[in-house]
């Protein structure tokens, strides 16, 4: 059962093309075999949430809360490692900055 702050290796299915690839994200949420995540670029120049070497990650890369998708649970190859609470808390926070439009 995947966590939430799980870094996984996913299949993914990118918006521009009909080409999946498999590709690093961070899992928000798992429910009934459905996996909200968050993609991970090694781009340190796009904007996001920075994760270190020094955190887990293979290369200093970035989480980008713009570019949250859904999967099915069969296509995650491998559980990566774990983020800190203190990045979990991080993404979180940004999370609810952006969705705090929807407050009524």
């Amino acid at each position: 059962m995947l966590k939430a702050g799980d870094v996984i290796l996913a299949s993914v299915q990118f918006t521009d093309t009909a080409e999946v690839k498999t590709r690093p994200a961070v899992v928000l949420f798992e429910e009934l075999g459905n996996v909200v995540v968050a993609g991970i670029t090694s781009n340190l120049k796009m904007k996001g949430i920075p994760l270190r070497t020094s955190e887990g990650s293979i290369k200093d890369s970035v989480i980008k809360l713009n570019y949250i998708f859904t999967i099915s649970e069969e296509m995650v190859s491998k559980v990566l490692f774990h983020l800190g609470k203190e990045k979990k808390r991080l993404i979180f926070d940004e999370l609810c900055k952006r969705l705090d439009g929807l407050k009524a």
